[in-house]
Parts: C-alpha cells; sequence; structure tokens
C-alpha cells in the first residue's frame, strides 16, 4: 500500500514528499496520521487514527441557541404583524365613540334578529297570538340588556345605548298610528291585531328600556329592577297565568295567584342574574342588601300589576313606575 504522505519510503510505505512550502501545515497534519513505524497491518493503523479529524461538535446548547437566533430571524415579520394588530386594536379601545357605535350596530343587529324571529313564527302562526307577544315581551329586552357592557363607560354611552330602543319607539308610534304598514309586527305585538295597540303596552315597554337605560344605566339596580320585572316578570305571569291560573284573585278576577307569585319570581330571580351578570364587569357590588331590595321590588311590581289600575292604564307602564319608586327606598 503506498501513502502519499512524502517521498521516503518508510517500512514498506512509499511517502511522497511535496516540496512545496505551501503545504507546510498538510506536512505537520501529516504527522498525526502517519503510521507508527512498528505497525505492520493498515487496519490497525486505521483504527488508532483520532476520532475528530474537524474539531468537536457544537454542544446541544450551541446548537439550541443558533436555532432560536434563526426562528427569531424568521419571525420577525410575524412579531411586526401581531404588534400592528395590538396597536390597531389598542386604538379602537382607546376610541370610544368607535367603539359605542360598533356596539349600537351589534345590540341593533341582535334586537332586529329577535323581531324578525317572533315576527316569522307569527306570520306562520307557531304560537298562539298572545303567546308569541309574550315571547318578544320577555326576551328583547333582556337580550338587549346583555349588551350594555359593549358600551363605554360614562353618559355617553348611556346615551348611545338608548338610542337602539329609541328607534323601536319611533318605529311603534309610526306603526301604531298607521303611517307605516307593517302587518307581521302588528301581529307579534299586539293582543287582537290592533295597530293601535302599539301605541300603549308595545310603547310603554320601548320607552321604560330607553329611559332605564339613559338615565340609570348599568351602575343602578334601579335599571336592572325596572326592566328584569317589567320582561321576565310581567312577560311570565301572562304566560303562567294563562296555563294555570285557575285560582283567581279576590280583588281582581282578571288575574290569578299563580300568575302573581310566578311574575314576583321570575322578576326577582331575573333581577339577580343580572345583578351578577353586571357584577362580573364591576358595575355593582353583590350585597345581601341588594338581594333583600331586589326581592321587596318585585314583591311589590307583582302586587302592583294585579290591581285593577294596571289593567285599565297599562301593567308595561304602572310596573316600571313601581319599580323606580320602590327602588329609590330599598335599592
Amino acid at each position: 500500500m503506498v501513502f502519499n504522505l512524502g517521498g521516503e519510503s518508510l517500512n514498506g510505505y512509499h511517502v511522497l514528499v511535496d516540496p512545496s512550502p505551501s503545504r507546510a501545515a498538510s506536512k505537520l497534519k501529516s504527522k498525526k496520521t502517519q503510521p507508527p513505524p512498528n505497525t505492520t497491518n493498515p487496519i490497525d493503523w486505521a483504527l488508532s487514527l483520532p476520532k475528530y479529524t474537524h474539531g468537536p461538535l457544537p454542544s446541544s446548547s450551541d446548537f439550541l441557541h443558533r436555532y432560536k437566533f434563526g426562528q427569531q430571524l424568521e419571525g420577525k415579520p410575524r412579531r411586526r404583524l401581531r404588534r400592528k394588530l395590538t396597536s390597531s386594536a389598542a386604538m379602537f379601545s382607546e376610541n370610544p365613540l368607535v367603539s359605542d357605535v360598533i356596539s349600537t350596530a351589534l345590540s341593533g343587529g341582535i334586537a332586529l334578529s329577535l323581531l324578525r324571529l317572533w315576527e316569522e313564527t307569527a306570520k306562520r302562526g307557531l304560537f298562539d297570538q298572545k303567546l308569541n307577544r309574550k315571547l318578544v315581551h320577555v326576551s328583547v329586552g333582556l337580550a338587549f340588556m346583555l349588551c350594555w357592557p359593549m358600551f363605554s363607560s360614562g353618559r355617553q354611552g348611556a346615551v348611545i345605548a338608548a338610542l337602539v330602543p329609541a328607534i323601536n319607539i319611533i318605529k311603534m308610534l309610526l306603526l301604531g298610528l298607521g303611517i307605516w304598514k307593517d302587518d307581521a309586527t302588528v301581529k307579534s305585538m299586539s293582543r287582537f291585531g290592533d295597530h293601535r295597540e302599539l301605541l300603549k303596552g308595545p310603547l310603554y315597554y320601548a320607552s321604560t328600556i330607553t329611559l332605564a337605560g339613559a338615565i340609570y344605566w348599568r351602575t343602578s339596580p334601579i335599571a336592572i329592577a325596572a326592566i328584569c320585572n317589567l320582561c321576565a316578570g310581567d312577560g311570565i305571569a301572562d304566560i303562567v297565568g294563562r296555563r294555570f291560573g285557575k285560582h283567581k284573585l279576590p280583588y281582581n278576577r282578571n288575574k290569578s295567584i299563580v300568575g302573581s307569585i310566578a311574575m314576583a319570581t321570575a322578576g326577582f330571580l331575573a333581577s339577580i342574574g343580572y345583578m351578577h351578570y353586571f357584577s362580573l364587569f364591576g358595575y355593582v357590588q353583590e350585597t345581601p342588601a341588594m338581594v333583600l331590595g331586589f326581592f321587596m321590588v318585585s314583591l311589590a311590581a307583582a302586587l302592583v300589576e294585579s290591581h285593577p289600575l294596571s289593567t285599565e292604564l297599562d301593567d308595561n307602564l304602572t310596573v316600571p313606575l313601581a319599580c323606580v319608586l320602590v327602588g329609590s327606598f330599598v335599592l
């Protein structure tokens, strides 16, 4: 076997010497790879060669560092994009007017969707007309109140939020006066299909939600009590009373005992539920005194609703007035 490592013959190995001075470094390296004089087996000599001829491999820490550095280089565009989105979100949150306009569109869309749903059920005759009207009564106001946390704090948020039910006031006036024709809406909100009915109960209903939001807003338990007893309390009272109200009240044969109990219970439970809901945002504080106050307001609202005066006037007017009056003392 011939090893081209020099120009001499060593123990049967012919060595070729390169006289070029530019390979001085290779000569030094060749000394490390020459077989020892007493080695006659080339395999033994090959096994005796150094294991690392090109230096040690990089450690795991060096590899991890290089990997992270590469990821940082590749992630810079993504990080810049995320920073831009964060900045845009910060600008949106810092602009209350833009936030309120978007919240108005969202809450208005939710309320309109519910109205369209009940209009469609009334058109198809899926429910009794009176039941369909009460389903509108229960759902729309409570669903709108769920949207209150979307609006900004302060007077601006309260006023802009009140625009949604205020638009419904205008709609009730136009429909009730016969200026605007919409049979599906009239059928879903009236007892007997007369458009003039919308100038009473539905108009009072929309006015209560508008004023409760604009005047008291989400930081006041009075707003919670007024809307919950009007929507949940009065609505459930009519549904339960018509179905199970066999025993009538002695002072009002048009109202039932079970209906009044259902109103007080539903209004109270809804008030507690919204108290807890708004407390999650820090608008109100859950206290035993507030719970007791809600119970007293719901009891008073049920008594007022069962009175014959509410039948003559309209319980959509007398119930919220009773809630505001009693709530001013106990809440």
